[in-house]
């Protein structure tokens, strides 16, 4: 108990002062004489001191556990584990974030933008116009310096520029680089670009590998992005050697026995083994007998037995039978207890070579995984057991891997060593083996053999076949076939691929597209479309039966035909030519008769010109016009006209049906191209006239005219003060008066003078106008803002400021469309006549009540409508609503007409106020007086058209 004192009196010591005051073997003979209790207790409190303080030799022993528990001569098991399983997920996380050779990188290239970098130095410069310039240096895509900044003057600074000939020469090499990726690094971690020498990246994330690229001389004009891409190499997989992983794992205990792991029979007995005696009869009771350094068992009744260097079972006989000897009436039953711990060693390619301190029931495999399992320079197929200096066991892991097999796995000696050699000769197998690896050879081996190993075939091999790659006598790499079944011998270093199987059908007939199963079925002699198809009811409802395609296969080239079928008439009569006879490969196509077919015909179209040559032109024809899918399509052999109307989805409702137009490519003497139109009788060909169904060649155009006068139905609404007021179909050249008179006329409270008439296409129209002159008027209030701050001229913020919010009311204007109309005269026009109003499809014509208000907008103090009185002039009105403001252009002003017209200001009596002209449902507009302002003459037709535009939209709110 003292020594326990002692030893828990150093845990509080340094650990060097430990090492040089008190000998490690010292403190393990304390130690081992202690009780299980007293060594369990000193665990506990040393915790993770123990290596330190008692050194490799002995952690073995401290945590030597009975358990089976294998441990490093350096460490506590569990955190030697810890520590160990720690160092590799940080060496494969490492891994994973940075590139490592044979990576896949896309580099992305750009040209360096080519920037003007505008600098705003704003030296006498107010805060307002700093703004402003700033947002006019926004808006040129220049880079503009804070308010604040200390500087005297207003530059514009050049980012250096570079020559057309210098452009061309690096997209040129930009595009040699785009089109060698992605990248692979070599196997140095090298990456190859066209005309560099290799650049290491190997250990860089993506970010530092983009900084490196970048770093190149000769990309300092580019911008280069490197992005790994974590492919998957399917074809072209890296090959593992088979085996290794399998000390892989993350239990620790999963090659270590257990206490409750039964003893086999030819256990041997040594010093540290606890027996159990059970004694019954004229005794009952149990004891522990601890074998001791000299290999006895002290028995009470019996005194020492010799049971070290025996078998358990040869030790279990000879107590037993020695209690019903000398034990009158007693009996005994002999067990073992808790095992002894052993010292072995792992040696040569393991990973982690040592002394290792295991429980007496470990086994090779136990041993293995306490050093960590083998390198993949070691051997799986030839570790020796060596006991004494003789080897007396060898351990084939393949045995165990591959069938089970754990005959070899000796248990373990204190003092034996497992030696692992180099790995032994090597061969590889990949493609259609259900366990593609590299595998170890051990003495001979052949095709058949490895193939086996490598667990058989996949469903998709090709059995008969396989290809060797090897490196022959003159030391050159060939490839030889070789049958899978033969029993050619391998060579050290031969590489095996068993083929795969064509995932083409050899005999079969595919159906796909608009069916309800699509699939493969089984050809025979004589199959034809109706026996694969036997209903229109396998067809999904929007598809085509009138037009299946049939991809055919011709041998012995494999060119490609095409055949089309109509499935209404083949089972209409399942006898006649219209049931195509089916070959081997073919491949039905159901169309969806409501969509394109070019996205499914593309692909066979594009195999038909791949095909053409000069003797055979492309068989390909065309259909436009009013049929339903016009598009390209296959010629067949035999194609005629209605056939190509067929695979046209037949002709739609404006189709004329009198005549068409077929167009022909004719050459004329090898030299030259004309095209001839042929007029095709199209009544004829749908009644199934044969002379009229003309026979089709390579590039005809069928093209289907139009109905005469067939167009959408054109409408016109009417609304307001019509006595029906509604939507009206109207025919082609009608007048505005007739629809009305449909209406039933006007009713007694239409205003007719303040009808609003609007049309469509002007509406269009009118709207791209107002986009063209928003961008024309944002670039120069850029260039008004930049050349008045520069300037510093007074008023500058102003005029940025008015500029800006006309820009913003521009934007936010919408075209309304409106014609003005003289309704009055519309009603009363002669047809044919200059007032005849000719409608058009989309047009509105709006009657609004009777008015009795006069409308002021624009610069005046109040915005509001005023009754209208006899006799009151233009002034007079501008007068009620508050006089004119600051910014108001008086000698402007302008009336726009109840109907939409406008009335200019001019010379006389205008600018005497003249009081005749206002009428009902006029607008009276007083400008923005834009002459004040240092800006762009047209500003003054922006108001205009803002204000006139609001004046119509009003009107047509209005309802």
């Amino acid at each position: 108990m003292m020594a326990l004192l002692g030893l828990l009196a150093m845990v509080s010591l340094p650990s060097a002062a430990v090492a040089q005051s008190v000998n490690p073997d010292q403190l393990m003979g304390i130690f081992n004489n202690l009780s299980a209790d007293q060594q369990q207790q000193i665990m506990q409190q040393l915790g993770g001191n123990a290596g330190a303080l008692l050194g490799g030799g002995g952690l073995g022993a401290l945590s030597g556990d009975s358990a089976g528990g294998a441990t490093r001569p350096d460490a506590n098991s569990n955190k030697a584990a810890q520590q160990r399983a720690a160092a590799d997920e940080e060496q494969k996380e490492q891994s994973s974030s940075t590139l490592q050779p044979g990576d896949t990188v896309l580099v992305e290239v750009e040209l360096q933008g080519e920037r003007r970098l505008m600098r705003v130095l704003n030296g006498g410069l107010t805060p307002s116009t700093q703004l402003q310039a700033q947002a006019a240096a926004r808006a040129a895509g220049g880079v503009t310096a804070t308010p604040g900044q200390a500087t005297t003057d207003t530059q514009v600074i050049p980012a250096p520029i570079l020559t057309d000939a210098e452009k061309l020469q690096l997209e040129q090499l930009m595009e040699l680089i785009r089109s060698r990726n992605p990248y692979t690094l070599d196997r140095n971690g090298m990456l190859l670009l066209p005309g560099f020498t290799g650049i290491a990246l190997a250990g860089l994330s993506d970010e530092l590998a983009t900084k490196r690229v970048g770093a190149e001389p000769a990309l300092r004009n580019i911008a280069a992005k490197l992005t790994r891409l974590p492919l998957q190499k399917i074809g072209d997989r890296a090959l593992k050697p088979y085996g290794y992983d399998l000390f892989d794992v993350d239990s620790p205990s999963t090659f270590a026995p257990f206490n409750n792991a039964p003893v086999p029979a030819d256990y041997v007995v040594g010093p540290g083994d606890v027996l159990v005696v059970q004694l019954y009869g004229s005794q009952n009771r149990n004891a522990h007998l601890k074998v001791s350094r000299d290999g006895n068992v002290n028995f009470p009744e019996l005194g020492p037995i010799a049971v070290g260097g025996r078998t358990f079972s040869a030790v279990r006989s000879d107590i037993e039978a020695r209690v019903a000897r000398q034990m009158i009436g007693a009996r005994a039953s002999v067990s073992m207890g808790d095992t002894r711990s052993i010292q072995v060693f792992a040696l040569g390619e393991a990973k982690y070579p040592g002394s290792y301190t295991i429980s007496g029931l470990s086994t090779i495999t136990s041993a293995l995984y306490a050093s960590g399992g083998v390198k993949p320079t070691g051997s799986l197929r030839n570790i020796e057991l060596k006991r004494q200096g003789r080897t007396v066991r060898q351990f084939d892991l393949y045995d165990m891997l591959l069938s089970g097999d754990t005959s070899n796995d000796a248990s373990l000696l204190p003092g034996d060593a497992i030696f692992i050699p180099p790995v032994g000769p090597t061969v590889s197998i990949d493609g259609e083996v259900r366990r593609p690896a590299i595998y170890e050879l051990r003495g001979e081996s052949t095709v058949s053999a490895l193939i086996a190993t490598a667990g058989g075939f996949t469903t998709d091999a090709d059995s008969s076949r396989a290809a060797l790659t090897r490196v022959n006598e003159q030391r050159q790499r060939v490839v030889v076939d070789v049958d899978p079944a033969a029993t050619q011998a391998l060579r050290n270093g031969d590489a095996l691929r068993v083929m795969r199987l064509r995932p083409t059908l050899d005999s079969g007939i595919s159906l796909q597209g608009e069916v309800f199963r699509p699939g493969n079925f089984a050809w025979r002699q004589g199959l034809r479309l109706t026996d694969v198809i036997a209903s229109v009811d396998e067809l999904k409802p929007n598809a085509d039966p009138h037009y299946l395609l049939i991809r055919r296969e011709l041998a012995p080239d494999r060119r490609i035909a095409v055949v089309s079928a109509d499935l209404t008439a083949a089972l209409a009569n399942p006898a006649s030519a219209a049931n195509v006879e089916l070959g081997a490969n073919d491949r039905i196509i159901v169309f969806d008769g409501g969509l394109g077919r070019e996205r499914v015909i593309q692909p066979l179209m594009d195999e038909i010109r791949l095909q053409a040559n000069l003797a055979t032109p492309t068989q390909v024809v065309n259909a436009s016009g009013h049929v339903k899918v016009p598009g390209d399509y296959p010629l067949e052999v035999g194609m005629r006209v209605f056939d190509l109307i067929r695979a046209g989805g037949g002709l739609e409702d404006a189709a004329y049906g009198g005549r068409a137009e077929l167009s022909r490519y004719v050459i004329e003497g090898g030299q030259a191209r004309r095209t001839q139109v042929i007029d095709i009788d199209l009544a004829a060909v749908l009644r199934g006239d044969p002379a009229a169904n003309l026979p089709l060649q390579p590039f005809d155009g069928l093209y289907i005219k139009e109905i005469s006068g067939w167009s959408e139905q054109e409408q016109v609404t009417l609304r307001g003060e019509v006595r029906f007021p509604g939507t009206y179909p109207v025919k082609r050249g009608e007048s505005l008066q007739s629809v009305i008179e449909r209406a039933g006329g006007l009713t007694d409270m239409a205003f007719v003078e303040g009808a609003v008439f609007t049309r469509l296409e002007l509406r269009l129209r009118e709207q791209e106008q107002l986009d063209r002159l928003a961008e024309r008027m944002r670039s120069d209030l850029v260039a008004v803002s930049l050349m008045a701050a520069r300037a510093n001229q007074v008023g500058a913020s102003q005029t940025y400021t008015i500029g800006q919010s006309l820009l913003e009311q521009l934007k936010a204007s919408r075209a309304v469309g409106r014609l003005v109309i003289d309704l009055p005269s519309a009603m009363a026009a002669k047809p044919d006549s200059a007032q005849d109003i000719v409608l058009r499809n989309g047009d509105q014509l709006i009657v609004p009540k009777r008015r009795q208000e006069v409308t002021v907008l624009g610069e005046v103090q109040n915005v509001t409508s005023h009754l209208y009185a006899n006799g009151r002039s233009r002034d007079d009105y501008i007068a009620l609503s508050g006089g004119t403001t600051r910014q108001a252009d008086r000698n402007k002003t302008y009336v726009v007409r109840a109907n939409g017209s406008v009335v200019a200001s001019g010379s006389g009596r205008w600018y005497r106020g003249a009081a005749t002209d206002i009428r009902t449902g006029d607008t009276i507009v007083v400008p923005l007086d834009t002459e004040r302002t240092p800006a762009l003459p047209f500003w003054q037709s922006v108001t205009s058209i803002i204000y006139n535009l609001a004046i119509s939209a009003a009107a047509v709110a209005s309802f």
